[in-house]
């Protein structure tokens, strides 16, 4: 309903029907109004030369309400429309702008008698991923090759491959050698390069073919319909030849620069992440599990890199992976994406049903909720038997147990009241921070670390007694 226009029309009403309003009204309209002269008279009729300004006084000033007076500015049009009571709109409208999200949704409840439907259950609308973003940048360009650059690069998920990369490194320099300032260097800064380039090429790969496979359903979710493929950036060939390219260069710079026992691992995740955990979505909620276990690989890769680093040729796969501080480590990032992905998940979980991924938060929200506390208590256990094992030393104990203790108290309340409230954004969000915050301490109170720094400024017992 349109009260009061920007721009008020210039007054078309004649003398004659002024004359008959005065005699019909209670009051007489003829009073209130000065005695014009002819030339006023004639200037009723003529349009304006000049535009008028707004009214004096805006929709908003009648607002008590601050929320409301700040949808109304809101509701201001930008560019010389016309002002819209924003009460107006609400009248219209149950879901208006007059009201709050909460509000609303209370007051529908309250019309169907209290039972809610999944219709009135919004869902948070998470930020696009970097392969989004880098899609918008690379539509931007007007270079080819800068345009082709960050359309390939929108492909390895950029984001993803960071986590992932680094989830390798940690277990490479958490492996026991000697401490730190030792005389005799045992891990080589050489591997480590490899190690880095290989796992980012392999996780590039395996996150290529992964678009290439559901480019029909990434544009049907919020957080997908940007990628590179869906806005035809790139053809489907293009990013075929890519991933298979990433693929042989990330596996042959992993057995050429590291051991045929990292190169396996990471030949095996891109199979698991887009031969096995990506079809999966579509048919059983285990691809959560799948999903887990290809999370859970690179700290391997980190640790047999290490491990074969220190053994040199006589390495095998069953020397480099035997001692169980690389299955603790991969332990902890398969339970540690539980928390994360199940909470995660929930504020899209209406668009996973709609797009048929077959995903926990909607077909089983209490398994959603429990699986998520389980498997943040499960971290317990596994931090303890870092130390038990030599890789940390006591402290990590304590410090450990603190941020896990952080990560568990938030998925509690994610398994007590569920996603609302803000309770599975404030678990996302911890879990984001925990990850690197109990590796860093973990390298942090490595078993050993510090024994060197202390030896090279005390001496050492056997300089003691010469």
């Amino acid at each position: 309903m349109r009260l009061l226009p920007r721009t008020l029309p210039p007054p078309t009403i004649c003398s004659c029907c002024l004359r008959r309003l005065a005699t019909t009204t209670r009051r007489s309209f003829s009073s209130t109004l000065r005695r014009r002269s002819p030339i006023d008279t004639v200037s009723l009729h003529l349009p304006s030369p000049l535009p008028r300004g707004p009214p004096k006084w805006h929709s908003q000033y009648f607002l008590s309400n601050g929320h409301l007076r700040v949808d109304a500015n809101d509701a201001l049009p930008a560019d010389g429309g016309d002002y819209t009571h924003t009460l107006d709109r609400a009248a219209t409208s149950l879901t208006g702008p007059a009201l709050l999200p909460h509000r609303r949704r209370q007051r529908q409840q309250k019309l169907r008698g209290g039972i809610p439907s999944p219709s009135t259950t919004t869902t948070t609308q998470l930020p696009p991923d970097a392969s989004s973003l880098l899609s918008t940048v690379s539509s931007r360009q007007t270079s080819s090759w800068k345009r082709a650059f960050y359309s390939y690069l929108a492909l390895t998920k950029p984001r993803l491959t960071a986590l992932i990369v680094l989830s390798a490194m940690a277990p490479y320099a958490l492996f026991p050698v000697d401490p730190l300032l030792s005389d005799v260097p045992t891990l080589s800064a050489l591997t480590l390069a490899f190690l880095t380039v290989g796992t980012a090429l392999s996780s590039s790969s395996a996150n290529a073919f992964n678009m290439c496979l559901e480019p029909a359903y990434d544009r049907q979710m919020s957080r997908t319909r940007n990628r590179p493929l869906v806005r035809g950036l790139l053809t489907l060939r293009q990013a075929l030849v890519f991933a298979v390219v990433t693929g042989v260069l990330g596996a042959g710079s992993l057995y050429v620069g590291v051991n045929p026992t990292v190169a396996a691992l990471g030949g095996i995740n891109i199979v698991l992440y887009a031969g096995v955990y990506t079809p999966l979505k579509r048919i059983s909620v285990v691809n959560t599990w799948v999903g887990a276990i290809v999370g859970g690989i690179p700290p391997l890769m980190g640790w047999a890199a290490a491990a074969g680093n220190v053994q040199g040729v006589d390495s095998t796969w069953i020397s480099t992976l035997s001692h169980p501080g690389g299955w603790l480590l991969a332990g902890l990032l398969f339970a540690w994406q539980f928390p994360h992905f199940n909470s995660l998940s929930w504020g899209i979980r209406d668009e996973y049903r709609r797009v048929g991924y077959q995903m926990m938060v909607w077909k089983y929200p209490a398994l959603n909720t429990r699986v998520a506390l389980r498997y943040s208590l499960l971290l317990f256990p596994i931090c303890f038997g870092l130390w038990a094992t030599g890789v940390t030393d006591a402290g990590f104990l304590v410090d450990s147990s603190v941020v896990n203790g952080w990560l568990v108290r938030e998925a509690w309340r994610f398994y007590k009241k569920g996603g609302e409230g803000g309770n599975a954004k404030r678990l996302f969000w911890t879990s984001v921070w925990h990850l690197p915050v109990v590796m860093g301490l973990a390298m942090v109170h490595k078993a050993g670390l510090w024994r060197g720094v202390w030896e090279s400024i005390v001496g050492t017992e056997e300089e003691g007694y010469e």
